[in-house]
């Protein structure tokens, strides 16, 4: 068997999605062979900390994959700093990472995509990621294969390779060359129409996010994400106590894949699939986002 690509799953405070999210790691096929690790942020203060030591001793109970390494902060550190330095942890003695935080529930296929994508696209430099989750774009007509490419990541279940990993300017040193740069931040906004604010959020300190960051430098080095055309993953983070993920979860709603089969077909030519692209860039436009804003104020 190929070596498998180590879990890194990132928790803070929310036994209950957690939970949901460790019980249908478990039930993967590949998970008594994978290497789990859990981060644990420390509470940011008193209200927090009854809610971190009980996520603590939950996933001391954790059973059902080859090996379970925790880390427990000492102090918080917040969800990009975690990731950050998380993730560069565990490449620094792997070629790759899956990456996971506690409020993403994977079907039993999830790891079985994403090691075969791994490896499928380990040689191919600009392949950036792989996104475990995917958008509902309808179906797509006479379309053959199992995967699309687009040119923007997803932070909901992803992997990706040190290689590339390592290459990230987490500082964003161009910064002020791009924002004056109205070609560049129109070419950037090709991935969404929410990217150009949410990195002026993150550089003006009104926002921390690793994502934006990686969204940016995938774009940087005109990197794509391989995406399964049916989701590996659902979201169940939307609510009070998500970080980034508070509103209506309408516009994130996939298709599952609940056949489950465990090899896939992968579009062999290493570019955005277009039709794709034009369907992902309805999803993540204005006027879908100000849907999203208006159904999270009717709380539908």
């Amino acid at each position: 068997m190929t070596q498998l690509a180590p879990i890194v799953l990132f928790t803070y405070q929310r036994l209950g999605s957690l939970k949901q999210t460790v019980e249908a790691l478990q039930k993967n096929y590949l998970a008594v062979d994978s290497d789990l690790y859990i981060f644990s942020d420390a509470a940011k203060g008193k209200q927090d900390a009854e809610a971190v030591n009980n996520v603590r001793n939950y996933i001391k109970s954790v059973r059902g994959f080859k090996s379970i390494t925790i880390y427990e902060s000492q102090l918080n550190k917040g969800l990009a700093t975690s990731i950050i330095e998380g993730v560069s942890q565990i490449l620094k003695d792997h070629e790759a990472v899956i990456v996971l935080e506690d409020d993403l529930v994977s079907t039993n296929n999830f790891l079985d995509f994403m090691n075969q994508s791994l490896l499928t696209f380990k040689n191919e430099k600009a392949v950036f990621s792989v996104s475990g989750f995917s958008f509902n774009l309808k179906t797509i007509d006479n379309y053959k294969y199992d995967t699309y490419f687009l040119n923007r990541g997803w932070s909901w279940g992803w992997a990706t390779w040190q290689d590339r990993w390592d290459k990230i300017d987490w500082e964003i040193q161009d910064y002020s060359e791009f924002i004056k740069n109205r070609k560049a931040q129109k070419n950037f906004s090709e991935g969404g129409s929410d990217l150009n604010g949410m990195l002026k959020k993150q550089m003006n300190n009104d926002l921390d996010s690793w994502a934006i960051r990686w969204f940016y430098n995938q774009y940087k080095c005109k990197g794509l994400t391989v995406y399964p055309v049916k989701s590996k993953i659902l979201n169940e983070g939307f609510g009070e106590n998500a970080t980034h993920t508070k509103g209506s979860a309408r516009r994130y709603m996939p298709v599952l894949d609940i056949e489950n089969k465990r090899s896939f077909n992968f579009a062999t030519k290493i570019e955005i699939t277009e039709i794709a692209q034009r369907k992902f860039q309805i999803k993540m436009g204005y006027f879908s986002r100000l849907k999203s804003k208006i159904e999270t104020y009717l709380k539908l």
